[in-house]
């Protein structure tokens, strides 16, 4: 059959790579390409039955093109199940044109990553639908939240209605069971059929509608067994009450209640599930609620209130004593003080003014803000943050893939047991009793409903990554989050890791008024220790003079005239060629140096009046981080570019052991594979610009983000400020998400392994069962929820 697609292809420079390209494929039977040079693109026409797709774009990159992927998010409504989300999933991954298909059960939601022009979001909705499931394209938690919403809605009044018309049902099982008096209207058969027709029919066609689509795709899900067990003891039922109508009058064995009331119990767990669900969202909620919904912007030269989506970049916006800061920005005109604590960390109000960057969602505390948007919408670090926690919520955890593996086999030999339970009981344990078989066999199907396994994986996937969230860790993925919990060494970047990456003035020996000169001198300099000086000065309250005359000696200091006197900052060298004597204060000066520190002489009129120490400090957060992870018995390195002696002082301060220094950023690559390679699980910690290598090839990279340096692309755990603290808290979350997983998956499996055999023994009632199994999934969801709770 003749298909035609048309597709972009990437890297093309000139006319003989489009006409290359199109000779190549042409020579392929039964294709005849187009390739136009100026608009990057393919038309093709090619015979499905001699060539797929796939084959055409694999040797567009065999020749060293690319043809682009595209990346979207769908919600995927109706799966009740794991076998609903593998089916969901392999279907997708098996649509030409796909690359890589995730569907999270627990999220509800489908990842598709596919090629440009061989498919579109319509076509991807479309098979979706086609699997019995409802689709669209992801418009955000927001939306999502009024159609689970509407669901809850719709789930409740189904419950009310099968559970009105279930009761009379009951009461006709408790005369059964202990002989308690009921009228005898209840226990005519045709006045049960009239109950449980609605609830077999009506409320639980959406059961029957599942199964359809399920077997018709060639696969089995929670709706089958359920479909299955519940018409078994319908339809078994009606027969009788025909006989009895039409035939004998004896005694006559009637199953309604059976069916109509495990519908009710299903129906009854589902909407206990789904409330229990939305609560594993909330983390994410939470941070979608921190986002301003409005936005004050001067337009034509009024101010103007608008939804935050029109913020535009380069818009000149207002910010109010008060307000939450509409997007990422810069102020450009006022003062004030502002809660950054939902971003950094930081619980002090930051100081901002003219110049300064602000970040959106924090709160202006005090003054009247004017700023300009740089960042809006998906560019912002608030949406960052979002978009790290969304993906990871979404994504699966490798223990979950086990899992998805079992759920697809389970359904198809849960049937083949029931089926040889009923014949077992029919031909051997109660020979000729249909009756006893039958209620046998529907416990089997009943109890063994795979809901539980489904979402023992992914809610605490949620939840886990959630509760990070709320702490200020950002695990990029699932498998990340499992990958935490083996990491048995930590390799640290020095500068802006373990220190703040910014030096500070630690000793000063000279009076305040030779520091109100060396700070008036430096405050005309750029570089970070005229910045150190500087600010040291601003915090001792010393006034800022007036400079007549300055010149910088590269690598060597500064020279000034301030008031009539001439200041001379710098090194020993600086001071020897200007014949300036400082030999008193050597020993203090080798004293500071052998610390690790940068040590500056200052002489004013050619006198030394003082010394001047500077480092880049330890961050207070360190020395406990590193306790803590020692404690635990992980092996801590550190890497850095910086000299040895400087190296070695800082890590004898922090309490690490090992440390590799003058190392350069594309050989801490290699040294992370080395430790590999003895076969230590290593995590490498650092800022994620010169440590990006080391960082990709660790097994698990922590990038230390601060402000609106958030979501560094190379790591794989981002701490959104520079508490190492959350280091040891990371590691611990991830253990004790994995233990819970593993909780779940043990009740699940266990559940489902005691409970079979008993209800093919006979053992279990048809009724218990479908109550042990409604409530299974809702202990299994209840138990991912502890972890919001836990203190690390």
């Amino acid at each position: 059959m003749q298909r035609h697609v048309s597709f972009p292809i990437s890297g093309m420079t000139c006319a003989s790579c489009s006409s290359r390209i199109e000779k190549v494929l042409n020579k392929k039977e039964g294709v005849k390409a187009q390739v136009n040079l100026a608009i990057e693109k393919a038309d093709i026409t090619y015979d499905d039955e001699l060539l797929s797709a796939s084959h055409l774009v694999e040797e567009v990159h065999r020749l060293g093109y690319e043809v682009p992927n595209e990346r979207k998010e769908f919600d995927v409504f109706g799966m009740t199940c794991a076998a609903c989300s593998t089916r969901v999933e392999k279907v997708l991954q098996k649509t030409e044109g796909v690359q890589s298909a995730n569907v999270n059960l627990a999220n509800e939601t489908a990842t598709v990553s596919y090629k440009e022009g061989f498919l579109n979001e319509e076509k991807i909705i479309e098979k979706v639908r086609h699997l019995g499931y409802d689709a669209s394209v992801r418009k955000g938690e927001e939306a999502k939240a009024v159609r689970k919403e509407k669901d809850l809605k719709k789930k409740q009044i189904q419950l009310i209605g099968a559970t009105i018309l279930s009761l009379p049902l009951l009461l006709t099982m408790l005369d059964h069971l202990f002989g308690l008096p009921v009228p005898m209207l209840f226990m005519n058969p045709w006045f049960q059929f009239l109950l449980a027709t609605p609830v077999q029919f009506i409320i639980g066609w959406q059961f029957y509608r599942g199964a359809y689509h399920s077997l018709k795709n060639k696969s089995a899900n929670m709706d089958v067994l359920i479909a299955l067990g519940t018409s078994a003891a319908y339809f078994y039922s009606l027969s009788e009450t025909l006989r009895y109508t039409f035939g004998r009058h004896d005694e006559v064995h009637l199953y309604f209640e059976t069916s109509a009331i495990l519908i009710t119990l299903v129906l009854l767990g589902k909407y206990f599930e789904t409330r229990a669900k939305g609560r594993t969202t909330e983390a994410l909620s939470a941070l979608l609620n921190l986002q301003a919904k409005e936005a004050t912007v001067i337009r034509e030269g009024k101010e103007t209130t608008i939804p935050l989506e029109e913020v535009a970049q380069e818009d000149i916006l207002v910010v109010k004593p008060g307000e939450k800061i509409p997007v990422d920005g810069v102020v450009i005109s006022g003062q004030s003080y502002v809660d950054e604590s939902m971003i950094t960390g930081e619980s002090m109000p930051v100081g901002k003014e003219t110049g300064d960057e602000i970040i959106g969602a924090t709160i202006n505390k005090q003054g009247h803000l004017r700023m300009k948007a740089t960042k809006v919408g998906k560019d912002t670090a608030l949406a960052g943050i979002i978009k790290i926690v969304e993906e990871a919520q979404g994504s699966k955890a490798p223990i979950q893939r086990m899992a998805d593996v079992i759920s697809g086999y389970f359904v198809p030999i849960v049937v083949a047991i029931s089926a040889l339970t009923f014949i077992g009981w029919f031909t051997v344990a109660s020979p000729g009793v249909f009756t006893t078989a039958l209620v046998a066999a529907i416990a089997v199907l009943v109890i063994a409903c795979p809901c539980a396994l489904g979402l023992a994986t992914p809610t605490s996937i949620m939840v886990g990554t959630g509760k990070g969230a709320e702490l200020g860790i950002l695990f990029k993925s699932g498998e990340h989050l499992e990958k935490a919990q083996s990491i048995d060494t930590i390799v640290f970047d020095k500068t802006g890791t373990i220190t703040q990456g910014r030096p500070e003035v630690t000793d000063f020996t000279a009076d305040f008024d030779t520091l109100s000169l060396a700070a008036s001198a430096e405050h005309l300099s750029e570089h970070p220790l005229a910045e150190a000086i500087t600010a040291y000065a601003k915090s001792q309250s010393v006034p800022i003079l007036e400079v007549s005359d300055f010149s910088a000696v590269a690598g060597h200091g500064i020279n000034a005239s301030i008031q009539g006197n001439s200041v001379l900052i710098g090194t020993r060298k600086l001071l020897k060629e200007e014949n300036v004597e400082y030999s008193s204060y050597d020993p203090k000066m080798t004293e500071l140096e052998s610390e690790g520190k940068t040590v500056m002489l200052i002489a004013v009129n050619a006198r030394v009046k003082g010394i001047v120490a500077v480092m880049d400090t330890i961050k207070d957060s360190a020395k406990q981080a590193l306790n803590d992870l020692k404690s635990e018995g992980i092996k801590l390195v550190m890497l850095t570019g910086d000299n040895e002696r400087t190296a070695r002082h800082i890590a004898n301060e922090a309490g690490i052991d090992e440390v590799t220094a003058e190392v350069l950023p594309e050989e801490k690559a290699e040294e992370i594979k080395k430790l590999q390679a003895k076969g230590h699980r290593v995590a490498m910690v650092g800022d994620g610009i010169n440590d990006a290598p080391a960082l990709a090839v660790s097994d698990i990279g922590i990038a230390i983000g601060t402000g609106a340096d958030v979501a560094i692309e190379a790591a794989d755990l981002t701490i959104l400020r520079g508490d190492l603290t959350l280091i040891p808290k990371a590691l611990l979350l991830s253990k004790k998400t994995m233990k819970n997983i593993r909780q779940n998956l043990f009740w699940a499996l266990a559940y489902n392994t005691a409970g079979i055999p008993i209800a093919a023994l006979g053992l279990l009632a048809p009724w218990v069962a479908g109550a042990a199994m409604a409530f299974s999934s809702v202990s299994v969801v209840s138990n991912s929820l502890r972890l919001k709770r836990m203190k690390l």
